[in-house]
């Protein structure tokens, strides 16, 4: 099993999209951030999942999409940092992540 480990980046990303989400539905918001943990504990089975951010095209760097929003992953020996959560219409770029 792999060891599941957030950057500060990507901490601080979930709070802020889950902090606008919360001014329309504190509910959607909730749900969301449910949604996002529930998506990033199969990579701790599966660390190889979600495509290769094609921005990027490295094997080792990784993305799930959920809804609008990218997960993206770099995975390791044994583990698998999240490096940044952000809406789909936005390219990842280097200071991004």
């Amino acid at each position: 099993m792999a060891e599941i480990r957030w950057t500060p980046q990507a901490s601080d990303d979930l709070e802020a999209i889950a902090k606008f989400i919360s001014l329309d539905s504190p509910n959607y918001a909730a749900i969301f951030i449910v949604n996002v943990l529930n998506a990033v504990e199969q990579l701790e089975t599966f660390p190889d999942s979600g495509r290769i951010v094609p921005e990027l095209n490295t094997n080792s760097i990784r993305e799930i999409i959920l809804g609008n929003y990218r997960i993206v992953c770099r995975t390791q020996y044994t583990s698998v940092e999240i490096m940044t959560v952000y809406h789909s219409a936005r390219l990842l770029t280097p200071d991004s992540t």
